[in-house]
């Protein structure tokens, strides 16, 4: 059975970091306590105050004989996990939607398309970045996203919501329609302390509270907003994945959607125009699930298996890594045709790694 990790992560280390900082010495600095990065005058990661995000020395897992530190190590740890691909998001990158200047914006979106492509190169295949673009700003997001297509990144990230507009704001269609005709899917990531708008989580300052709301929060916005936004009646070809928040929650979010469709829907000027489960049908939507999930037979029996992907967010602390994958190879609860697709299949067709 082949296993593709549809949402792993890239622990950048300090040579994106430092590279960033020599070319902009003005917006990039260490803090003294060497707890974050200082960017446009901000803390990456912000890791006190409301919506706290993880304190720089604690994001990473500690298991024994895990190895982060370059691309031959995390395939050593990809091989013990019984893992063939592994698509990797960002860490600090995770940072890129959130930059104020635009200029600066898209350099660093950049810098780091071309740092995880030339860090994905060595592995034949086997590891696939995926690409950061200044959403924020307009046409130049386009173009970086167009870029990074050309660099062999397999998705590019976007944030659940942006500073002061929703998925759905006419401003981003341009850019939806791009992704479709450059057949470059979306992968919505959410992250704590990242500056992101916040749902909920400012009102809490510990970290752990915080981390226990915040990524089904963020995605239940994001889905809010793409499909009573209207945003895949305008982009049918859209491929969008709502990350790291286990697949649960889907169920009962697309039916809160469908009572509102059927009794409401035409409250929403130029919304929706079919029930939510529709665009789970065509395509539109995905998501990633954590394997030992007791709910999962459950979500397919009720919505089926072909939006469903593994994700193992190696090497960050509240992963299962080495035995990311051990649940989903051997529990007894689901079909050997639902476990294949969840393991790789669904994932393959989502990034198109063929």
């Amino acid at each position: 059975m082949q296993i593709i990790d549809a949402d792993g992560h890239v622990a950048e280390g300090p040579s994106l970091a430092v590279e960033a900082m020599r070319r902009w010495p003005e917006q990039i600095t260490p803090r003294a306590d060497g707890r974050a990065l200082v960017i446009e005058g901000r803390n990456y990661p912000e890791a006190d105050g409301p919506g706290a995000g993880c304190p720089r020395e604690h994001g990473l897992s500690t298991a024994d004989g895990i190895d982060y530190s370059s691309a031959e190590g995390v395939l050593g740890d990809a091989d013990r996990d019984q893992i063939d691909t592994m698509v990797l998001y960002p860490s600090l990158g995770l940072c890129a939607p959130t930059l104020e200047d635009p200029e600066f914006a898209a350099g660093f979106a950049r810098l780091y398309n071309q740092w995880i492509a030339d860090y994905c190169a060595s592995s034949n295949g086997r590891l696939r970045g995926i690409a950061v673009t200044p959403i924020e700003h307009g046409e130049v997001a386009i173009d970086v996203m167009r870029e990074a297509k050309d660099l062999g990144l397999v998705a590019t990230h976007i944030p659940p919501a942006l500073k002061t507009r929703n998925l759905d704001h006419p401003d981003l269609d341009r850019f939806y329609a791009a992704a479709v005709e450059l057949d470059m899917p979306l992968g919505i990531h959410g992250a704590p302390g990242m500056h992101l708008p916040k749902v909920g989580v400012d009102r809490f300052t510990n970290y752990i509270q915080v981390h226990c709301i915040s990524f089904p929060f963020d995605q239940m916005t994001a889905m809010t907003a793409l499909i009573s936004g209207g945003v895949f009646d305008r982009h049918p070809g859209l491929r969008v994945a709502f990350l790291e928040a286990g697949v649960g929650w889907v169920p009962f979010f697309i039916d809160r959607l469908h009572e509102h469709f059927e009794k409401r829907g035409d409250w929403i000027e130029n919304g929706w125009r079919r029930d939510p489960q529709e665009y789970l049908e065509a395509g539109n939507i995905w998501t990633t699930c954590e394997p030992e999930e007791p709910i999962l037979p459950g979500v397919i029996d009720v919505l089926g298996d072909d939006f469903i992907m593994f994700a193992s967010d190696y090497p960050h602390w509240d992963g299962e890594w080495p035995e990311s994958t051990k649940h989903l190879r051997t529990r007894p609860d689901i079909s050997e045709e639902s476990r294949a697709k969840i393991a790789g299949t669904n994932a393959e067709r989502f990034y198109a790694l063929n």
